[in-house]
């Protein structure tokens, strides 16, 4: 694979980012060999399985690969975006995945994350969420990530701001379950990995899907539905899209 890294042992596989000169940003190709890695995971049976970064560098994921996101008129997040389907099967892979972050994790890289059954980090990382540097409406699906594991007040100054969040604050509103010194952080990881191999994998595979369904459990009337997406609609067709999109490729800021 190009941009993922993979190992198998001991029932437990790892998928590791390779793709340090775009600060591994989740692009189709690299999405795709994520994807692909699940995928034979669940086939060889992993008890679990471990995200992270192959070079444990300044940077966990850089989120989206904003070049390959449509520049105007068009849904930057629909629901086949590559993104949006890795997400998914985070969510319903059978065994815990765990995320193993080193340093700053960006837009949706930190849905990625969210999207991961326990995360541990250490003391440089950092969380940013980002799509109002860009005037990008995010999915509905992704607030409503962020709404089941975070208060609304912390989802609302991330959605807000786009300022980062400290790995010491992101362990305190519940962002990750723990923040690990750098020279302990493999060994942590890997040991609650190795722990969870112990237990009923049945069991945890109904616990993990149960808890899945019931976060998601958001009814709405379809009007109600159709009034939120033509807030969406409204931005990715308005201006302010096109001033994010534009700004960001002439690496200037945007004038919204």
């Amino acid at each position: 694979m190009a941009f993922v890294k993979t190992a198998f042992a001991d029932s437990v596989g790892t998928i590791a980012f390779d793709r340090e000169a775009k600060r591994n940003a989740l692009s189709a190709d690299l999405i795709a060999e994520t994807m692909a890695a699940l995928a034979d995971f669940r086939a060889r049976g992993a008890r679990a399985v471990v995200l992270r970064s192959s070079a444990n560098g300044k940077v966990w994921s850089a989120g989206h690969d904003v070049d390959e996101l449509p520049h105007a008129d068009v849904d930057p997040l629909p629901y086949n975006d590559p993104l949006e389907q890795l997400l998914r099967a985070v969510k319903a892979f059978p065994a815990p995945v765990i995320a193993m972050v080193n340093g700053s994790v960006w837009g949706g890289a930190c849905d990625l994350v969210l999207s991961c059954d326990i995360v541990y980090c250490e003391p440089t990382a950092t969380f940013a969420v980002t799509p109002v540097t860009l005037g990008l409406p995010y999915s509905m699906s992704g607030l409503l990530n962020f709404m089941s594991r975070l208060p609304l007040n912390i989802v609302k100054e991330m959605f807000f701001s786009a300022e980062p969040i400290s790995a010491e604050r992101a362990e305190f509103v519940g962002i990750v379950n723990r923040v690990v010194p750098s020279a302990e952080l493999e060994e942590a990881v890997y040991g609650m990995a190795r722990t969870v191999t112990t237990r009923s994998g049945a069991a945890i595979a109904s616990a993990k899907e149960t808890l899945r369904v019931l976060s998601e459990s958001a009814p709405i009337a379809p009007t109600t539905f159709e009034y939120l997406h033509n807030l969406r609609r409204e931005v990715y067709c308005g201006p302010d899209y096109r001033e994010g999109i534009a700004a960001f490729l002439e690496k200037r800021k945007p004038r919204f």
